[in-house]
């Protein structure tokens, strides 16, 4: 059965089930989740604890059954942890996670804690992941969107009794906290619970926050997509930075954006020829986050102006590898900051009036 992270402290109030599976691709959402199985664990006698990483396609997974089947001389109830980096436990352990679930009906002896990272959809209908899910309680754990992070620093820092001024200078405090960690939730909450060793309960000013927290924050292509296609200009520029700072390689981030131009000229043509817009989104397999930013950018976006963007993007490709174009910076990173802004500036949201 599925359940909500929000929903996890009041489900271990009315007492544990035998099985519980996380996953999802934020360590330190999972790593509290299991945190709090394992203390509520524990004070009902789940005093052994045994943890088996699967390393690869030849991991023992016998050892695993007999964990859950064996007790020790000092316990009368354990906890079996099986972690799977991979999130690909192969053929044995597809059989294996089967009879764990299996196994798991009514054992009130031991608690298996099955972590893994996110998962894909395919994954999501396996045989194996159906059983865990079917025989207990799994868990999605994702990265907190740039949009609620502001929110969530907020709700950890009265965790301990602290809180931003009000009104828009806390707003702008928790903007400069969120541009800060974003991306790195672990270090996010390192600097949170930095602030309470340097200022006591109550009220944080923008000064105290901007002295004391670090800037952590790390960024990935995708993320970069998503706010290109939100018309987030200032935040493009930052993250554009941010990943040529962190040394990461000038084709992947041309990659990502020129896929994201193509999928949009693939769209708006599928359009064209009569094509419903969920439709043509379905064939070019949009999904989620970026199919709501698609449906949002795409009435605005004419069919010159993708042409225009799909121009830019092919020359870019050469800039990156080496060779130069008329009317474009010579430096890879300075292209890929033109193309990306380009689309970003044609992705900005306008107001009403100017729309007409």
């Amino acid at each position: 059965m599925q359940l909500a992270p929000a929903q996890l402290t009041p489900h271990l109030q009315r007492g544990l089930k035998p099985l519980y599976t996380l996953h999802g691709d934020e360590p330190l959402l999972q790593q509290e989740a299991a945190d709090a199985i394992r203390a509520v664990a524990r004070q009902q006698g789940y005093t052994e604890r045994t943890v088996h990483t699967v390393t690869g396609a030849h991991f023992d997974w016998s050892a695993v059954l007999a964990a859950g089947g064996s007790l020790s001389l000092f316990a009368d109830k354990q906890i079996v942890e099986v972690r799977i980096p991979s999130g690909k436990p192969g053929k044995d352990g597809s059989a294996a996670l089967q009879l764990l679930a299996g196994s798991a009906a009514g054992n009130d002896t031991t608690l298996t804690l099955v972590l893994l990272p996110r998962l894909d959809f395919q994954t999501r209908k396996s045989a194996w992941f159906a059983a865990l899910d079917g025989a207990g309680i799994a868990i999605e754990l994702q990265a907190v969107e740039r949009g609620a992070l502001p929110n969530w620093i907020a709700q950890r820092l009265a965790q301990q009794n602290q809180r931003v001024v009000a009104g828009d200078e806390g707003q702008r405090t928790l903007q400069f906290f969120a541009d800060r960690v974003e991306g790195n939730l672990l270090a996010a909450h390192q600097e949170i619970q930095k602030l309470a060793l340097l200022y006591p309960a109550g009220e944080l000013n923008f000064e105290q926050v901007e002295s004391a927290v670090l800037n952590v924050a790390r960024y990935d292509v995708f993320k970069l997509s998503e706010a290109v296609l939100g018309g987030q200009v200032a935040r493009v520029q930052r993250m554009l930075d941010g990943l040529q700072a962190e040394g990461e390689a000038e084709v992947l981030v041309h990659y990502t954006l020129a896929e994201d131009i193509r999928a949009l000229k693939r769209v708006k043509d599928a359009m064209a020829a009569g094509r419903p817009l969920p439709m043509a989104l379905r064939e070019q397999r949009v999904w989620g986050v970026k199919e709501k930013l698609f449906e949002r950018v795409l009435p605005r976006l004419s069919t010159t102006t993708l042409d225009n963007l799909l121009h830019g993007a092919h020359l870019v490709d050469g800039i990156v590898k080496g060779l130069k174009a008329p009317g474009w910076p010579t430096d890879g990173w300075q292209a890929l900051h033109k193309l990306a802004l380009g689309l970003c500036l044609e992705c900005v949201s306008k107001p009403a009036a100017a729309r007409g």
